[in-house]
């Protein structure tokens, strides 16, 4: 198969398949365009239970696949909010640990799978949830960024603290838990929540500039609430 990224503001991944059973598999519903010559199956993806996990990281209980039936069939997946979409060698890579929502579309080589957090604060508190996506296999997968991407590169012992809604993946050799915002007046004036997420390095960070939950609560106190 081969890919290109469509557009800047609301940017979609069109997939062209070169050859006769080439699949691509998204949540349900994750589908924008596709040609003729692709055919749809949807299940659970590793039983009921691998799917119930996938609803607590995130992602839809049943999962679609899209099948090439014919060599140049093309399909194309979208984000669902502004952003960028980015491209990830699973197999060069050696997986990825991502933030439940992240997840757009993967070709079947690919397995997404749950992964609890090492510590139960990280869980507990995190933003991402106890559960978290764990990327593995080999082949193209396609995750969701939220507004810009930011990327660094940790050394060993280095420390990158963030916010928790704007990780979006990690590298398997970073550590990852939660601390305390320090200080009474911090918690409570600071306007950035009681907790931080602390990455410790070696490993690449992928981050994004835009926490979709910090924009959705703004965006909820000029909804008018009707009274009865």
């Amino acid at each position: 198969m081969r890919y290109q990224i469509i557009g800047d503001t609301m940017p979609a991944v069109e997939v062209t398949f070169e050859a006769p059973g080439e699949s691509m598999y998204t949540q349900s519903g994750g589908m924008s365009w596709m040609t003729d010559g692709i055919e749809m199956s949807t299940n659970a993806r590793g039983g009921l239970m691998k799917g119930l996990g996938r609803m607590f990281a995130g992602e839809s209980l049943f999962m679609a696949t899209y099948r090439a039936r014919k060599a140049g069939a093309s399909i194309a997946f979208s984000s669902t909010v502004a952003g960028q979409i980015l491209p990830l060698d699973v197999g060069a890579t050696g997986g990825m640990i991502c933030q439940k929502g992240a997840f757009l579309c993967a070709q079947e080589s690919v397995e997404l799978n749950i992964t609890f957090s090492r510590k139960l604060s990280a869980g507990l508190f995190g933003g991402e949830g106890f559960i978290l996506e764990d990327l593995s296999g080999c082949g193209m997968a396609f995750l969701e960024i939220d507004g810009d991407m930011v990327e660094r590169v940790l050394q060993p012992g280095e420390v990158l603290k963030v916010d928790t809604g704007n990780v979006v993946a990690f590298d398997r050799t970073v550590q990852y838990e939660i601390e305390t915002v320090k200080g009474m007046g911090n918690i409570f004036f600071g306007g950035e929540g009681l907790f931080l997420t602390r990455l410790t390095g070696p490993g690449r960070v992928v981050m994004q500039t835009q926490n979709i939950a910090d924009f959705a609560g703004r965006i909820a106190r000029f909804i008018p609430v009707s009274s009865n």
